[in-house]
């Protein structure tokens, strides 16, 4: 099943270097995204699927296996989720969801 990601709109970011800080509008929470967290947050465009971000993005800038890179794209999804800063569906998301 293919998952649909999207930034919320809840939240605040800038991109510093290479990372990316992230501020939660909910509760002022601050998160520091890597190489890789800053790509798939770069492309959570809530049209794209999680699987083809990481075959035609993360893969093609990292030296990483697609299915090692589609477990850890994964688990980075669902810990932003749950922080309310990455809104994930099994559809594609309309800009005003997010």
């Amino acid at each position: 099943m293919s998952a649909y990601i999207a930034r919320s709109s809840a939240v605040a970011a800038r991109k510093l270097g290479s990372d990316m800080i992230i501020m939660s509008a909910r509760d002022s929470s601050l998160f520091d995204l890597n190489d890789v967290g800053c790509v798939i947050w770069e492309a959570a465009d809530g049209v794209t699927p999680l699987d083809e971000i990481v075959r035609n993005v993360v893969c093609a800038e990292f030296d990483v296996a697609p299915e090692e890179a589609l477990q850890d794209a994964r688990e980075l999804v669902r810990e932003m989720a749950s922080f309310g800063i990455m809104v994930v569906s099994d559809q594609p998301i309309a800009p005003e969801a997010q």
